[in-house]
């Protein structure tokens, strides 16, 4: 029976992975397409949801399965309960790329309009919270995954930056209110994804020491720190 249950969670591991990999996939899609004001491939982010959808329901259930089948205890059942966790963050990663996606399409009546933000920089970090938190669940990498947690604080700051220079700009270019309006709603649902991502770190966290690190991001910086610091020294 054991041997059986270990083997599903082996299997519930690799669909977990496959999810994240689309999610980070359908993210990468939806900041190209307003990097180069795409329509076609904001579409297929749009489109693409539904698979999205239907892998978090499947996961969920196989989930359910083990858990009843099973009775899973200690390692494996926080592992199983993170997976879960997982699984809800990763569905809405994915909408809210489809969000991203679709302010490109509200906005192409104004397409010329240069985008006065530092999006770019945004999304990088954003993208590589993303990657940092699949990587640290792959590898079970516990310095990995407070670097991520510790890199939310950054993503949060460059919003409100975002925020104070959208309301200058709408102060001067109140012909581009529209525009604007949808440039700034990237930028919050950026910082949701970021806000997920930090969330899978947590739930890495929780799978390897059995605590719950919620809510403690002086520990999630001071740790990150702490790592880097043992990398640059060497052994």
């Amino acid at each position: 029976m054991r041997i059986r249950l270990q083997r599903d969670i082996d299997r519930l591991k690799k669909r977990i992975i496959e999810l994240g990999t689309l999610v980070e996939e359908r993210y990468t899609m939806a900041v190209k397409a307003i990097e180069c004001r795409d329509i076609e491939l904001a579409r297929k982010v749009i489109l693409g949801d539904i698979d999205i959808d239907q892998m978090e329901v499947d996961l969920e259930e196989e989930c359910l399965k083990i858990l009843a089948l099973h009775q899973p205890v200690a390692d494996q059942l926080r592992y199983i309960v993170a997976v879960l966790k997982m699984n809800n963050d990763l569905e809405r990663i994915g909408d809210l790329a489809v969000n991203i996606a679709q302010r490109l399409e509200f906005s192409t009546a104004s397409k010329d309009m240069p985008i006065p933000f530092d999006y770019f920089t945004m999304c990088q970090k954003v993208e590589e919270m993303l990657r940092n938190a699949l990587d640290s669940l792959v590898n079970m990498d516990l310095d990995l995954a407070y670097q991520v947690c510790a890199a939310d604080d950054e993503v949060d700051f460059m919003k409100h930056v975002m925020q104070s220079q959208f309301v200058q700009k709408v102060r001067e270019r109140t012909e581009d209110l529209e525009q604007l309006i949808n440039l700034f709603l990237i930028s919050r649902n950026l910082e949701r994804i970021g806000d997920h991502a930090t969330n899978i770190a947590e739930d890495v966290i929780y799978m390897i020491t059995g605590q719950i690190h919620r809510h403690r991001g002086d520990e999630f910086a001071a740790a990150a720190s702490g790592a880097e610091a043992i990398r640059q020294d060497g052994p």
